[in-house]
């Protein structure tokens, strides 16, 4: 089943729940209008109108929502919440929140994206999140070698399957507890939630995580496994236009532009933008953090008058281009290049 027919065509495809609410929870963030520009629906707030307003963290009222729980979010209390780890571990291990704050608090920016997210969407957001190393209170119950699986189960029932190997392998993989400096609100958690990063939500980043079970990829598939949706699915390479916007109008010479570019886990290297089929040109990279998370770009290209397809690609430290080929987002994520068109007169 797609994520498109559970929820309807109407509003698009989803990411770990229903889409109505990426188009509705979006905090104070307000609606923009859709611009089906190149196939790409544009649904983000109105946007700056130049570069250096562009923010590297995202708010937490303006960042996605993504649920299959309509607007019932789970209203746990810290006092009453625990998180059992069992399967295949040495020990079955029950921890209270108290447990989780009495361990060494840690941050790290981490950029979260919905495998729903269009080429150019806003289904993906960057925090600093706040909580405890997964891998240290999984070391608490001592995990198999043999298990591959953890599957993480969300108070409202929702399941999760993530690696093993992408919890344990060193990467920040947080119960996050804070993001941005404050405690987690209801609607992105509270009191803990999952985040791994280099992996697609629906992967990773169970919210009002109540049970881990560590086991095998055979023995159970995830909710949005059983949907047709893929078992392991990491973040790719992606860039993104905020400036300028779609069909907007400039004067010829010097046009600016901005946005967001990521390459999970390898590091963002460099960004590149053009216009038509110009040559690629070099931008310019404001502010970045470590590899897991995005970072914010600026360029300027030279342009006559006329109508102008700009497009921006990201490429990778290892040197690998942001892949130019179009994909749907079923079932492992959209690829292709953000392009907008401008007119220049």
């Amino acid at each position: 089943m797609s994520r498109r027919a559970l929820f309807g065509s109407a509003f698009g495809a989803v990411a770990g729940g229903s889409v109505l609410l990426a188009l509705i929870n979006r905090g104070s963030g307000g609606a923009g209008s859709a611009d089906l520009s190149g196939g790409v629906i544009d649904l983000r707030p109105m946007a700056p109108e130049t570069v250096d307003s562009l923010e590297f963290l995202t708010a937490e009222s303006d960042f996605f929502v993504i649920d299959t729980v309509g607007k019932m979010h789970p209203r746990l209390e810290a006092e009453d919440w625990s998180l059992r780890i069992h399967g295949m571990v040495d020990k079955e291990v029950t921890l209270t929140y108290d447990d989780i704050t009495a361990l060494p608090f840690v941050e790290h920016v981490v950029t979260l994206g919905c495998v729903s997210n269009e080429v150019g969407g806003d289904l993906i957001g960057t925090a600093r999140w706040g909580g405890v190393y997964l891998a240290d209170v999984l070391a608490m119950a001592g995990v198999d070698p043999a298990a591959e699986q953890l599957v993480s189960r969300s108070a409202d029932g929702w399941t999760c399957g993530t690696p093993v190997s992408a919890v344990l392998d060193g990467r920040p993989a947080l119960l996050a507890t804070h993001m941005n400096g404050e405690v987690l609100s209801i609607v992105h958690g509270f009191p803990v939630r999952m985040i791994v990063p280099g992996l697609f939500g629906f992967v990773s980043a169970t919210k009002w995580v109540t049970d881990i079970n560590v086991t095998t990829w055979d023995a159970f598939d995830p909710y949005w496994l059983q949907r047709g949706w893929a078992r392991e699915a990491p973040m790719l390479a992606s860039s993104r236009i905020d400036i300028p916007r779609a069909k907007s109008r400039h004067a010829a010479g010097m046009v600016t532009l901005g946005g967001f570019a990521w390459a999970p886990r390898a590091g963002v290297g460099s960004v590149e933008v053009r216009a038509g089929e110009d040559a690629w040109a070099k931008a310019e990279i404001l502010e970045r953090d470590t590899g897991d998370a995005w970072v914010v770009w600026r360029g300027e290209l030279d342009l006559a008058a006329g109508e102008h397809r700009l497009a921006v690609r990201v490429i990778d430290r290892d040197g690998t281009p942001q892949d130019e080929a179009v994909r749907d987002v079923l079932p492992s994520g959209a690829t292709g290049l953000h392009e907008v068109t401008i007119e220049v007169a």
